[in-house]
């Protein structure tokens, strides 16, 4: 009696054993595959079994028949047998929030039956293998966001390189940029082109939605934009063309339409053409201080098949300024109150300061006081253009 009792105890021992070596082996890993091959070769090795296999992996080990291993991947399928003489049993396996995401399935003959020393090792090792599969599924997942958030840096980088790095030299203007984005890389564009003539194009554009998705669409729409104006196409045209070739991008493009302010500034006669589709409309103010709204004339880039835009020319007198935005800069939230239009308005017409640079500096402090901190919630760029007869040269602004 008391060598019987010995022997058994000698035995859950020594499973007991066996079952803190499988469990330091199954941790002993943190990539799915080794974890998943680990504890198969475990099962089968340990209790002898024919094979072994997780229903929702590719992962096999073992002599498991083809058509069984396909058949018991339907986990509605229970315990049972089958007539080859094949037997099998499931353990489901459950992340830590008790959702089941996988069973184990082990295979043996039918000749043979489990004992209980032998079915409780298996459903600790399924619990086992439970944690050291979602430690390994989330090192995967984290492995993968690195992935991703490293290709947002770069595509950042690149979406910086892109934006004007500094103002071009216009004889009697200055002006001034800024651009932010929400998120790494937004859908807010920025370009200015000077011509050989003198006359330099600005564009403002925001396409529709944020993040990279966006960001493809707007830099697809500079290079449209670029070649236009180097075929020195006039601003009129330009918005028709644009329209019309984004459009014909297909359904996914023509949910990134452009909204768009294109003009064509003829600094030597002291006027500018503008193109407004579909954008926030422009303030322009006068040496006088006579306020002008530049309204939109045609519906966005790529949003419908055709629109009659209009080009629109304004004389820019000694003291004139000019402010061009997207629809971040007037969505910015103070709780439920929107600094808006109006807000934007009213800063631009009151504001005193000498230049377009410190314009900026000022328009975003006073944004980010009104907002108290609350996070932004979409690309916001601003370009300021003031008329000085006195300057010589232009290029104090920068963008930030």
């Amino acid at each position: 009696m008391e060598f019987s009792e010995t022997l058994i105890a000698q035995q859950q021992v020594a499973r007991l054993q066996a079952l803190l070596e499988a469990s330091r082996q199954i941790h002993s890993t943190i990539r799915l595959d080794e974890v998943l091959d680990i504890a198969l070769k475990i099962l089968v090795r340990e209790l002898e079994l024919t094979g072994a296999f997780f229903s929702t992996f590719e992962n096999t080990y073992g002599d498991v028949p083809a058509h069984l291993r396909e058949l018991l991947r339907d986990d509605s399928i229970a315990n049972g047998s089958d007539p080859c003489g094949e037997s099998w049993l499931r353990f489901p396996l459950c992340d830590k929030n008790g959702k089941q995401f996988t069973d184990m399935v082990v295979v043996f003959p039918s000749s043979r039956e489990l004992d209980l020393d032998e079915t409780d090792f298996l459903e600790s090792l399924a619990v086992q293998a439970a944690v050291a599969i979602e430690n390994a599924r989330f090192h995967e997942r984290t492995v993968q966001w690195q992935r991703v958030e490293a290709d947002l840096a770069a595509a950042r980088l690149v979406q910086m390189s892109l934006v004007p790095q500094e103002m071009p030299e216009i004889p009697g203007y200055v002006l001034a940029a800024r651009s932010q984005t929400c998120y790494e890389v937004g859908g807010d564009y920025l370009d200015l082109v000077s011509l050989p003539n003198g006359e330099t194009i600005i564009v403002v554009g925001d396409v529709a939605g944020k993040g990279l998705a966006s960001a493809l669409v707007g830099m697809s729409f500079r290079s449209a934009f670029r070649a236009m104006v180097n075929a020195k196409l006039p601003v009129l045209e330009i918005a028709t063309r644009m329209n019309l070739l984004h459009y014909s991008e297909g359904s996914e493009a023509r949910h990134r339409y452009v909204t768009t302010m294109l003009i064509r500034l003829d600094a030597a006669n002291n006027r500018m053409e503008v193109v407004n589709a579909g954008h926030n409309p422009a303030f322009l103010i006068d040496g006088q201080g006579n306020f002008t709204k530049i309204a939109a004339s045609g519906t966005p880039i790529g949003l419908l098949p055709f629109s009659n835009y209009q080009a629109v020319e304004y004389e820019l007198d000694p003291a004139a300024r000019l402010l061009v935005y997207t629809d971040g800069m007037t969505e910015v939230f103070r709780g439920e109150e929107e600094f808006g239009e109006t807000g934007l308005v009213e800063f631009f017409v009151t504001s005193k300061d000498p230049t377009p640079q410190s314009t900026l500096q000022s328009l975003f402090h006073t944004l980010e006081v009104f907002s108290h901190g609350y996070e932004q919630s979409d690309d916001m760029t601003a370009l300021v253009l003031f008329r000085n007869p006195l300057a010589e040269t232009a290029g104090n602004g920068t963008n930030a």
